[in-house]
């Protein structure tokens, strides 16, 4: 049975985190603290997971039977739940990662919303668009200078980054060209 509840559930920043988790799974159990670290070290570079998303995770997989408490370890603080990937859980995974992305269209941007509104208010639309413009070239200095210094996984997942950026800066310039077309068309 494909839970698509947990999918929903857990997906955070365009990522399921569910899903992830029980990927990082199937190499063999782990603790909660393990995955997380684990989770942080390939994927959570700019924003790494809090335990509280780890264990409330774990405990949507374990209801909806995708993974099972493999030992519980006594310690010095609480007790330490050691979860394992169920076969559902294993076909969980081979078909979230067989279904492609749906891909965002941006269809209805806040840039676009604050372009038009600042027509609407008499602002200055172009200053706008000049203040993105320089944050998009900002923040690709940033991710270039990254990639320079990153590894593999870092390399492209900063070019992914990048050329989203560029495609953005392309409707930046296009909309600027466009501005007094746009002013006429959302004033009259």
């Amino acid at each position: 049975m494909y839970t698509r509840q947990v999918y929903t559930v857990c997906r955070v920043r365009g990522m399921s985190i569910g899903h992830t988790l029980l990927g990082l799974l199937e190499s063999g159990p782990r603790h909660g603290y393990d995955l997380k670290r684990a989770f942080d070290e390939k994927f959570g570079q700019d924003r790494p997971l809090h335990y509280g998303q780890v264990y409330s995770t774990m405990s949507r997989l374990l209801k909806n039977g995708l993974v099972e408490v493999d030992g519980i370890e006594a310690g010095g603080g609480p007790e330490r739940k050691r979860y394992a990937i169920t076969d559902a859980g294993i076909t969980d995974v081979e078909r979230w990662l067989a279904t492609p992305e749906k891909p965002e269209p941006y269809l209805q941007s806040t840039l676009y919303t604050k372009v038009v509104l600042a027509l609407l208010t008499h602002r200055d639309a172009a200053d706008i668009l000049d203040e993105q413009r320089a944050e998009h070239l900002r923040h690709m200095r940033v991710l270039t200078d990254r990639k320079r210094k990153g590894d593999l996984a870092d390399q492209l997942i900063c070019d992914h980054a990048l050329f989203h950026l560029e495609a953005d800066l392309r409707w930046l310039e296009l909309t600027a060209a466009r501005l007094d077309k746009l002013r006429a068309a959302v004033t009259s």
